[in-house]
């Protein structure tokens, strides 16, 4: 099922600034065997985990949690080495297996056996090894333009736009990579068209909590490397109903690594595209993007 998403009605969460939410998160520590996960949790009932990507932390979520929280225990985590979650050294501990295991930690720190999975850029790739993985434990997930592992694999084997657009995470994956990199440059995509200034502070605060080389060792222990090669091998199908919502704008995965997505799934896929968004969508579209994961939970 294709949705291509216009301007259509509102939840109000596009005008919604800085609010107390801070102050109504319960936050805590899950243990991920001796790396301690950060998450802030809003609101009750069925169990929803949202991960963010590159480079962000858990208050990137702030609009879905205030709208989700009504009907959800709403759970947004730090990725290790982001914000406020530990930050080990070394490359080894940022594969994805490590990743998986920390969010099966926070679902069993919080006395359950299952949730609802959401996740965007890195948190999107997170997201769908736990699904292909830990099925057991995935109620239901939700993709925010993180196109499947193998869609993106193949565009860049075959699709040389996809290969260009993908040089910087050829040069995130160099051994010095990071000492280039500074909180200020990485919060540039925070913009006042999206935020306002004083949260894209927060933002700046939370990068600079973070460890930027922790960062970079999610693409060069787990981004394709050169030469890339199609290999569904070792493909397991995802047994959970997806939602998977791109921003069409997106320059970095591009859109062409959705198709035949609904080849990698044994249930039913519901992609949203909405034209006018880029990369973090759930930034760029708040509404549209809260509203379709409402819809599509409430089926």
């Amino acid at each position: 099922m294709n949705l291509n998403m216009g301007n259509q009605g509102s939840l109000g969460v596009a005008v919604m600034e800085d609010t107390d939410l801070e102050s109504r998160v319960e936050h805590g520590y899950a243990d991920s065997n001796g790396v301690k996960i950060h998450y802030a949790s809003l609101g009750q009932g069925p169990l929803l985990v949202m991960i963010h990507g590159f480079p962000d932390h858990w208050y990137t979520w702030h609009y879905q949690m205030e709208f989700l929280a009504s009907d959800y225990q709403v759970v947004a985590i730090d990725l290790r080495g982001y914000n406020l979650s530990d930050k080990p050294k070394g490359a080894e501990n940022y594969d994805l297996r490590s990743l998986v295991g920390d969010v099966v930690a926070v679902i069993r720190h919080l006395g359950k056996d299952k949730a609802i999975i959401v996740g965007h850029d890195w948190g999107g790739m997170v997201a769908w090894q736990f699904a292909m993985h830990v099925p057991a434990m995935t109620e239901k997930l939700i993709i925010l333009n993180l196109p499947h592992p193998c869609g993106l694999v193949r565009e860049l084997a075959h699709n040389p736009q996809q290969q260009q657009n993908s040089q910087y995470a050829r040069d995130f994956q160099q051994e010095k990579a990071y000492e280039s990199l500074t909180p200020e440059m990485l919060s540039n995509w925070v913009t006042e068209a999206t935020v306002t200034e004083a949260v894209k502070q927060k933002y700046i605060q939370a990068l600079q909590r973070s460890d930027i080389q922790a960062m970079l060792h999610y693409y060069q222990q787990n981004y394709p490397r050169e030469p890339y090669v199609e290999d569904t091998s070792l493909l397991i199908k995802v047994q959970a109903p997806v939602l998977l919502i791109h921003g069409l704008k997106d320059e970095y995965l591009l859109a062409d690594a959705l198709n035949n997505t609904w080849e990698w799934m044994e249930k039913d896929l519901t992609l949203v595209t909405i034209p006018t968004a880029g990369h973090f969508v759930h930034q760029e579209s708040p509404d549209l993007v809260t509203r379709a994961i409402k819809s599509w939970l409430s089926r």
